[in-house]
């Protein structure tokens, strides 16, 4: 069955804990600035899982996923993101995800739009041949939204990346992301602040 859950009611904390550093000098957009449901596959199980950075071998392409991780959460906080780096041997498209954890899984886009920024939601990204392709913070990412539980820092969240060929064909890949603190960065370092 497919599950529909309206963006509006998760995205508002969620950007907000992503862009902490920025809330001083940018205007965080009102949550009907993003307005677009997201609609999740219910019926697509998780099988099994595989280290982030293993390499995964599909009928049409052989795929690595590296560096996955989520941003950790504070209580009573319903949406987080996720966040790797992904490279394909031919080109194919990211076109969904799902996971466990949250009532709702969707691949967004931050953007900036003027002083104000904004989360789209989109129907899939390319994976160029041989060109890594970084899911991050500031721009493309699988959004976890409707969080059943916290998500504390050294978690690992299951998490199924779908992935379609040309010729349409899909390949679900299962991996883990490890949770990270707040104000973790790719790569995983965390911001250092300075003394004022």
């Amino acid at each position: 069955f497919m599950a529909s859950y309206d963006v509006n009611d998760y995205v508002t904390p969620y950007v907000e804990a992503m862009f902490l550093e920025r809330r001083s000098d940018q205007q965080i957009a009102e949550s009907g600035a993003f307005g677009v449901p997201v609609v999740v596959d219910c019926n697509n199980p998780l099988i099994g899982s595989m280290c982030a950075d293993a390499g995964v071998t599909t009928s049409q392409a052989q795929v690595t996923v590296k560096d996955a991780w989520v941003r950790a959460t504070v209580a009573q906080q319903k949406a987080t993101g996720a966040f790797m780096r992904l490279t394909s041997d031919s080109d194919i498209r990211l076109v969904g995800a799902v996971s466990p954890l949250p009532r709702g899984v969707g691949i967004h886009e931050l953007i900036m739009v003027g002083n104000v920024l904004k989360m789209n939601a989109v129907p899939g990204v390319g994976l160029p041949s041989g060109k890594p392709v970084e899911l991050t913070p500031g721009g493309y990412h699988v959004s976890l939204m409707g969080l059943k539980q916290q998500v504390k820092d050294g978690d690992e969240v299951p998490i199924s990346i779908v992935v379609e060929a040309a010729d349409g064909a899909r390949q679900t890949i299962e991996l883990k992301a490890l949770a990270r603190p707040l104000n973790a960065t790719p790569g995983g370092q965390q911001r250092q602040h300075g003394k004022h």
